[in-house]
């Protein structure tokens, strides 16, 4: 079996092997033998290669091409190349060589495995990809659905919003003129008050009767003449101090009709022909204005200095006679305007003024400040334990100060002492007719005087 295994090229007889070098051979590993097999296979490609390149690129000839075909005769051939001249050349696989199709088909089955697994997978990941698609477009959708809902909404609401802009700007248009019918009302009501009391007092002086003098809100107005105190009586405010001949400013003591026992009070007796009882200075930021409704009830700070005089004594002194105030004001340029009104009172139509959160009285303004107090005439006093304005917040907190509120204020002389521009909203010593909410005044005093006659 081993002499017929080799055969020359051309036909010529077999090669010659010994029995004992293919008795050796049979004993090759398995490595020899795929080394083997891939060089057999690399020839037969070569080969093939060179005979397919020859007949391709070279020029016909008139011998015919060698044919290659299977060797069907011999199961062990590989290959058997037919050359022109009926020689064969036969490619063999060793037969003691491990047969490598069943591997061959054993990896093509693994892999055909793997194969259906990966595409099984990959469907199931598709499929989930895509029902989670779908459910991403639901969603999509419904939140486009959402969104088209809310901005009708939104639509809606901002009309609503004009509309309500609209009505809050008409009633505070009608809110401004009530408010100012309302001060003109107490204005004439205060006069009238005022004239009765004239009245009554020339009827009793001319018929010698006390009769109803207590029992009205006001102690009747008097003239310059007889204001003063050189028959010894005791003045009942600073006018009446320098009626008696007293014409320097300082601390004087006053006593006021309903209270005899008096208090102290600095006295202005310089300013537009002097006589002015000051209930409110500011000019150092030394005292704290931020405080409670007892304190401003009763009063604090120094009278030669920062101070407020207390609405119970304001009270005492405004109900005795018809009174004007006087505001002066000054900022951090040294500039200086003032605001004058001719009506002025706190608790005038009370008959509890604490019960009733001293309300404010005034009217009729002069001067060069322009008018930021008037708006605020009618209310009560607010302070930032004692919410009386007519917000919803209290006011006096939320602008770190007291006075009379309304909702909120167009003057905060009592607010903090914040030293010119800031950047904080209207919670400073302000006068807004003249440097509006974010400027902090340098100075402000208030003051009162009997409004005299040749007023």
């Amino acid at each position: 079996m081993g002499s017929d295994r080799w055969k020359n090229i051309g036909g010529s007889p077999q090669m010659e092997d010994t029995v004992q070098e293919k008795s050796q051979r049979t004993s090759c590993g398995y490595i020899l033998c795929t080394v083997l097999l891939s060089v057999a296979v690399l020839l037969a490609v070569t080969v093939t290669g060179a005979v397919l390149f020859m007949n391709h690129y070279h020029a016909p000839s008139t011998e015919p091409p060698p044919v290659i075909t299977t060797n069907m005769e011999d199961p062990n051939a590989l290959v058997t190349i037919e050359r022109a001249d009926s020689s064969h050349i036969n490619i063999f696989i060793d037969p003691n060589c491990p047969d490598p199709i069943p591997r061959l088909d054993g990896l093509q089955s693994s892999l055909l495995s793997a194969l259906a697994d990966h595409d099984s997978e990959l469907k199931v990941a598709v499929g989930k990809e895509r029902a989670l698609l779908a459910g991403l477009a639901d969603q999509v959708t419904q939140m486009v659905s959402q969104v088209s809902r809310q901005r009708a909404d939104w639509e809606g609401l901002r009309k609503g919003q004009n509309g309500l802009v609209s009505e809050l700007g008409a009633l505070q248009s009608e809110q401004g003129r009530l408010i100012q019918l309302l001060s003109e009302g107490q204005s004439h009501v205060a006069q009238l008050v005022s004239s009765v009391g004239e009245v009554l007092d020339n009827l009793q002086r001319d018929h010698g009767r006390s009769r109803g003098k207590g029992d009205l809100v006001r102690v009747p107005a008097r003239s310059t003449k007889s204001r003063g105190c050189t028959n010894g009586s005791k003045p009942r405010d600073c006018y009446d101090i320098l009626m008696s001949g007293h014409q320097e400013d300082g601390v004087y003591s006053v006593f006021p009709i309903h209270y005899p026992s008096g208090f102290q009070v600095y006295c202005d007796m310089t300013t537009d022909g002097g006589g002015w009882t000051v209930f409110q200075r500011r000019e150092d930021g030394s005292v704290n204005f931020f405080r409670g409704w007892e304190q401003y009830r009763d009063g604090f700070g120094k009278l030669t200095g920062e101070h407020w005089l207390g609405l119970q004594r304001l009270y005492l002194l405004t109900m005795q006679t018809h009174y004007q105030l006087r505001i002066d004001l000054a900022d951090f340029e040294n500039s200086t305007v003032y605001a004058q009104y001719n009506t002025f009172g706190v608790g005038l139509y009370s008959v509890n003024p604490e019960e009733e959160a001293y309300p404010l009285t005034v009217s009729d303004y002069s001067g060069t400040a322009g008018d930021s107090l008037g708006k605020h005439s009618g209310m009560k006093f607010t302070t930032k334990d004692m919410d009386n304005d007519h917000s919803e917040n209290n006011c006096a907190s939320f602008y770190h100060g007291a006075w009379w509120y309304r909702n909120c204020h167009t003057s905060n002389l009592n607010g903090q002492y914040l030293r010119g521009h800031h950047a904080s909203y209207a919670d400073g010593i302000e006068w807004s007719s003249w440097t509006g909410w974010q400027y902090s005044l340098k100075f402000a005093e208030m003051k009162i005087r009997p409004l005299r006659e040749d007023k």
